[in-house]
């Protein structure tokens, strides 16, 4: 019986076929120093745009990825950071254009997104401290600000970095991006008086946030200067749901002597089951009532044709505060930014035929 003979070995594989890409490899690709390689992927300032470029256009060809685990034992950092959004936020036309516009301006950066839900029957907090007391993040963006936010005081006090879709009334400066919605309300109570309307009833956000006061003040006084009679609806919310909105608007205009001819509305599921009320009575839009909202997404114009509408471009906002937050992670004494999109114009559907956005 012949011995066996045992198969050789199989060859070891070259090194840059089963080594995980480095900054070194991005290096020696690019002919650049590898700090200056490390720098362009955390996207310094002093690195300049076409540098970065060619860094990250290396990087996503060579299948680059930084080993978390040592980033962090090295830098203590996590390279990560966390969106804190409510479940009971306008997913459909708000939430998922920040959610998009903050992910694509963190593309090709050493940051990477995570969304953290927190819902209505938990408290605000709970998301923050978890994500600050066990350093899952480097920084925290987060919206639906309160005029005294304790998340905010929170996490400033503890100088970790984030910064919010929306303002706060406190003295503390931090980072913010906000929609002027004191101005979007005054340009839609003066939209709705050049179209014959007398009488308001604005659909507001919850009144625990800040832009709701922001919001109801443009409200109130824009229809005073105007000399307009004016309703602010107490039984929902622009939040509180399409059906409880519907329901709501059909009790408030059966209830009212003198029936609201202009409606306003602080979103878009607010504006859609205000004109579902206001049909559902008979209504007709254009002829009976009118109604302004404000959109992330220009879709209003296919629901009904004749709504008014302001855009707010929350693409904008949510680089400005995936920009804000990377600054504060790599500079932690950087100078809070603050930007504030001031609404231009109301369109009507005439002025958007052949938009397709």
């Amino acid at each position: 019986m012949s011995p066996s003979v045992a198969a050789p070995p199989p060859a070891a594989l070259p090194d840059s076929e089963h080594e995980r890409p480095t900054l070194k490899t991005i290096a020696a690709e690019t002919g650049l120093a590898v700090a200056t390689v490390s720098r362009a992927l955390k996207d310094a300032p002093d690195i300049g745009e076409a540098t970065k470029q060619r860094v990250r256009e290396a990087a996503h060809r060579l299948g680059y990825r930084p080993n978390r685990a040592g980033v962090r034992l090295r830098t203590g950092k996590t390279n990560v950071i966390a969106l804190v959004l409510s479940t009971e936020a306008d997913v459909m036309n708000h939430t998922s254009q920040l959610i998009y516009s903050i992910a694509n301006a963190l593309r090709g950066t050493a940051y990477h997104l995570i969304v953290t839900p927190f819902f209505p029957d938990q408290d605000p907090m709970d998301p923050i401290r978890y994500l600050v007391e066990t350093e899952s993040a480097d920084a925290v963006i987060l919206n639906q600000t309160k005029p005294e936010d304790p998340r905010v005081r929170y996490m400033a006090e503890r100088h970790f970095p984030f910064a919010t879709h929306g303002r706060t009334e406190m003295e503390i400066a931090h980072s913010y991006y906000d929609f002027d919605n004191e101005s979007f309300a005054a340009l839609a109570v003066e939209a709705l008086a050049t179209a014959g309307r007398k009488r308001l009833l604005l659909v507001p956000p919850p009144r625990t946030h800040a832009y709701a006061r922001h919001m109801i003040t443009g409200f109130v006084q824009a229809a005073g200067a105007h000399g307009l009679a004016f309703e602010v609806l107490t039984t929902a919310t622009s939040d509180s749901g399409g059906s409880a909105i519907e329901a709501a608007v059909v009790e408030h205009l059966q209830a009212s002597t003198l029936r609201p001819d202009g409606l306003l509305c602080g979103s878009t599921t607010a504006a859609m089951a205000a004109v579902n009320a206001a049909e559902h009575l008979g209504m007709v839009l254009g002829r009976d009532f009118d109604l302004v909202a404000k959109e992330a997404i220009r879709f209003l114009h296919r629901f009904r044709p004749g709504i008014m509408v302001v855009h707010e471009d929350v693409r904008q906002a949510g680089d400005f505060l995936a920009r804000a937050v990377v600054a504060a992670i790599e500079r932690r004494d950087s100078p809070a930014k603050q930007g504030l999109e001031r609404p231009g114009r109301v369109e009507r559907a005439s002025d958007s035929k052949g938009d397709t956005g």
